[in-house]
């Protein structure tokens, strides 16, 4: 069975890039190369990934960390998965400040880990990245957007494109000098002409959203 290796030669995505599209190939010269992702060869669990992401969810940073730390004293455990956070009831998960939906979203979670439903990290090196997003989305509160960004920052996988982001299809309206934002759709066809190097693409378009905003911090991702 092939496996798929955890990151991908940044400095071959740069020359494709740059030699398939010019557009984007100018502001990839303007911005320079971007370095490979050192999270690529650290290892992760994906349980305790998601977990974190659901816990993460519509807070800012520091509120977030802040209810993690809660519940990793109530649990006395860094590490989120079915066992440990089996530890407290869902009071005790409320007092530490999880929402009603995040506290359901990670009892199902949970739940699905117990039963075998979530790959581990040598499992997910088997899978398509299609069939990563497959295994995933059905846990409540967990997104296609969330696995893909697990699947950019944390396995390294070269050919995602996460086209509902807002500041991809920001970047990708720079590009082109658009009026107006690109749709999903019209960003999934864009985005043909950037395979098999569709990540790197997508992290000089987060770059170029940031400039052309020119935000103070670099947009926010899950997964960091």
């Amino acid at each position: 069975m092939p496996r798929h290796a955890r990151g991908f030669d940044v400095e071959a995505a740069y020359a494709h890039l740059a030699r398939r599209d010019r557009k984007l190939g100018a502001w990839m010269k303007r911005l320079g190369p971007l370095p490979a992702e050192p999270r690529w060869r650290k290892p992760f669990d994906p349980v305790d990934a998601l977990a974190r992401a659901i816990l993460f969810q519509q807070l800012s940073g520091k509120a977030a960390a802040t209810i993690v730390g809660r519940v990793e004293a109530a649990i006395g455990s860094t590490r989120l998965h079915h066992d440990t956070l089996g530890r407290i009831d869902d009071a005790a998960l409320r007092a530490c400040g999880v929402s009603g939906n995040k506290t359901l979203a990670l009892r199902d979670l949970a739940a699905r880990e117990a039963r075998g439903e979530i790959p581990d990290l040598r499992r997910m090196s088997t899978l398509h990245q299609d069939e990563i997003v497959a295994a995933l989305v059905p846990v409540r509160g967990i997104g296609r957007w969330t696995v893909e960004m697990m699947l950019m920052f944390r396995l390294g996988r070269p050919d995602v494109l996460p086209v509902d982001d807002l500041g991809i299809r920001k970047g990708a309206q720079k590009v082109d000098r658009l009026e107006a934002m690109p749709t999903p759709k019209e960003l999934l066809e864009r985005g043909e002409n950037w395979g098999p190097y569709r990540t790197y693409a997508s992290l000089y378009l987060w770059r170029i959203a940031d400039l052309a905003s020119e935000a103070r911090a670099p947009t926010p991702r899950s997964q960091e």
